[in-house]
C-alpha cells in the first residue's frame, strides 16, 4: 500500500487513532484533519476541506460520529439534524466528492464505520441508530454503483469497544456486566476494529464490497 493516501475522520482517539496506526502500518500517508479543519456538522466547513485537497485520496475512512443519548420521544430537533449532518449527511457529501475521483482513477475503497446500533438497537440511541442504519444502506448504494469502476465500498459494525469513551460513560462494574454479557466475554480493543479497516481498505481485499461487517463479539447473535 507504499504510495496510497487515506482520509479518516474522527481519529484523534479510540477507534479512528488506531485506524490511522493501522493504515501508516501498511505504508499508506494518511490525512486525519482536525475537527477545526474538518469539521462535519458544517457543510461551510466540509466545502472547504474538500476545496483545500489537493493530492488524490485512495482510501476514505468515514469513522467520525456523535451519540446523544436520548429516546424517540425525548430527542430534541437540534440533536436529530446534528447526529444526522454529522453521521450521514457529510460522510455522503465526502463519498460523492471523493468516490468521483476513485471511480476517474479505477481503484479507491471506502470503509465506513457503521455500529451494532445500526442493526439492532436500545432504547436511547434513537437518532444514532437512524445514522447508523442510513451509512448501511449508503455503503450497499455505493458498492453497487462504484463497484464496477474498481472502488468497493464496505462498513465495519463494531460492538462493545474499549476506548477512553467507553471508560468514562461506565463504571468498572458496568464494563465488567457488558463483559459478561457477551459470548467472547470481553470487549474489543481498538486495534482489532481496525485490523478489519486495514482489510477491506487495502489491496488485499479484491472481492468483499457492500458488507457491512459486524466486529461485535457475538452480541448480534444473542
Amino acid at each position: 500500500m507504499s504510495g496510497r493516501t487515506a482520509l479518516v475522520t474522527g481519529a484523534s482517539r479510540g477507534i479512528g487513532r488506531s485506524i490511522v496506526d493501522a493504515l501508516e502500518s501498511a505504508g499508506i500517508t494518511v490525512l486525519a484533519p482536525t475537527r477545526a479543519q474538518l469539521d462535519l456538522s458544517s457543510d461551510g466547513s466540509v466545502d472547504a476541506f474538500l476545496a483545500s485537497l489537493t493530492g488524490r485520496v485512495d482510501v476514505l475512512v468515514n469513522n467520525a460520529g456523535i451519540n446523544p443519548l436520548a429516546t424517540a420521544l425525548e430527542v430534541s430537533d437540534d440533536d436529530i439534524e446534528t447526529t444526522l449532518r454529522v453521521n450521514l449527511i457529510s460522510p455522503m457529501r465526502l463519498c460523492r466528492a471523493i468516490g468521483a475521483g476513485m471511480a476517474q482513477r479505477g481503484w479507491g475503497r471506502i470503509v465506513n464505520i457503521s455500529s451494532i446500533w445500526g442493526t439492532v438497537s436500545k432504547p436511547g440511541r434513537f437518532a444514532y441508530s437512524v445514522s447508523k442504519s442510513g451509512i448501511n444502506g449508503m455503503t450497499r448504494s455505493l458498492a453497487v454503483e462504484l463497484g464496477s469502476r474498481g472502488v468497493l465500498v464496505n462498513a465495519v459494525a463494531p460492538g462493545f469497544v474499549a476506548t477512553d469513551l467507553t471508560r468514562q460513560n461506565n463504571t468498572p462494574a458496568q464494563i465488567a456486566e457488558i463483559a459478561a454479557g457477551l459470548p467472547l466475554r470481553r470487549l474489543a480493543e481498538p486495534e482489532e476494529i481496525a485490523a478489519v479497516v486495514l482489510f477491506l481498505a487495502s489491496e488485499a481485499n479484491t472481492f468483499v464490497t457492500g458488507q457491512v461487517i459486524l466486529a461485535d463479539g457475538g452480541y448480534s447473535c444473542l
